[in-house]
């Protein structure tokens, strides 16, 4: 990791830059293309991809849906240690998303106009769950826990193959303690393409979740245009580290390097006051690297990552704001008091001993956040996310007559006569004697 002590605020621009961060032309050509052929041959494209991409040859494994057979049969598969550890997250993070269960308010505006909103489920969602190196389960229980919970009618959820033709146990064992039997074999911007137009096999959504790479976040983003919402803009995983003279050079460089593991174009940036630890956890990273199953992928990440000395703990804070992490990481003293400046993260962990990892498993939280500086105006993942909010409202004769007169008066000076006289044809049938 580069050391960079001391930058001037004009500085700090040029080091919140994330590596690699615009689609390139010629993936944005070749997703569009694959969008056209999905929607013109449908299964036939997506058994051609799985060929191409993942070496899959899924008309000899019994087509793209995972079979009632193949997935009773995951549970055995997976050990009994991760199935509880599995079962465990589950529960805190139903536990943690029941809470946002909006309540039904109904408010009296003015004497006889009453206003509501009611939560409803979206009909059709779709979640993405990569397979590759690290086939992400843990994203399922992050997904599939708000849209079951939200009531989302029909759920489709799409996931490469491996090799063989199966889905990984895993994955399978997920969706089955969800409650999730709609599961296509297809990955990348192929998998995308087909849940927003559909084909035989693979329902049309109204909302696609789930990250994925370079490749399936333009096709999210291309999506869009077919009329179809996604959760958010979604890149390469990060964290920023806020670490004070209290914080544990050890503890911090584990924090940095369990995101600079998830992919070559994961970045960390770590913020001190102290050069000593900037020191001392560069050097924990170093040794710590050579242990690691995916070091190759955590050392290139690394090549984008920073070391920042800052004067003071509020400076610290404002890069911080400005970089807007996906992960903010408080290991200093006083983590509740500086958290309270917080106004740009997609999820803030306090203290020595919460570690980023509680959070991208079992704490509750969910862990679909917004990367690529969109925590200035977006969300992560939440119950809401699985929601439509539909406003209603009800007059009684009493209402109208109060709001009535508002109405003309406002409609009148923006000269939309049809919309005063929509009012005041019903007020002049009350003075007619007619209440409804």
């Amino acid at each position: 990791m580069m050391i960079v002590q001391y930058p001037s605020r004009p500085e700090w621009a040029a080091l919140q830059q994330r590596a690699a961060q615009q689609q390139a032309q010629d993936v944005e050509q070749r997703v569009q293309q694959i969008f056209e052929d999905v929607r013109q041959r449908g299964d036939a494209a997506l058994l051609d991809y799985a060929q191409q991409f993942d070496r899959a040859d899924l008309s000899a494994a019994g087509g793209l849906r995972v079979g009632p057979e193949e997935l009773a049969a995951a549970a055995a598969q997976v050990p009994s240690e991760l199935q509880t550890a599995i079962r465990q997250a589950h529960a805190n993070i139903l536990r943690f998303h029941q809470a946002q269960v909006p309540a039904e308010e109904r408010v009296e505006t003015m004497p006889g106009v009453s206003c509501w909103r009611r939560a409803v489920p979206v009909q059709r969602v779709g979640l993405y769950i990569p397979g590759g190196t690290a086939p992400l389960f843990s994203t399922l229980l992050m997904l599939g826990v708000p849209a079951k919970l939200a009531g989302c009618p029909q759920i489709v959820l799409c996931t490469p193959p491996q090799q063989n033709g199966s889905v990984n146990p895993v994955i399978l064992f997920t969706a089955q303690l969800l409650g999730i039997t709609t599961i296509v074999k297809a990955g990348g911007a192929q998998a995308v393409a087909a849940l927003s137009g559909g084909t035989a096999s693979v329902p049309a959504v109204d909302k696609i979740f789930g990250p994925g790479n370079r490749y399936v976040t333009a096709a999210k983003q291309l999506a869009t245009r077919y009329g179809v919402a996604i959760d958010m803009p979604a890149g390469p995983s990060e964290v920023l580290v806020i670490a004070d003279e209290s914080a544990k050079p050890a503890f911090v460089a584990a924090d940095l390097l369990s995101q600079a593991e998830h992919g070559p174009d994961s970045q960390v940036i770590l913020l001190s006051d102290s050069l000593s630890m900037l020191e001392q956890t560069k050097a924990e990273v170093e040794r710590q690297l050579r242990d690691l199953p995916r070091a190759e992928v955590a050392a290139q990440a690394l090549t984008e990552s920073r070391a920042i000395l800052l004067e003071t703990p509020q400076e610290m804070l404002d890069f911080s704001n400005e970089y807007a992490p996906e992960h903010l990481i408080l290991a200093v003293r006083n983590p509740e008091k500086l958290a309270e400046d917080v106004t740009n993260a997609g999820s803030v962990f306090l203290g020595h001993l919460t570690p980023e990892a509680v959070g991208d498993y079992a704490s509750g939280t969910n862990h679909t956040l917004p990367t690529n500086g969109y925590a200035r105006n977006y969300s992560g993942v939440s119950l809401d996310s699985f929601l439509k909010k539909i406003t209603f409202q009800r007059l009684t004769a009493e209402g109208l007559l109060n709001v009535g007169p508002v109405v003309e008066t406002m409609a009148e000076a923006e000269g939309l006569r049809a919309h005063a006289r929509a009012v005041t044809l019903r007020l002049e049938s009350l003075a007619g004697g007619t209440q409804e």
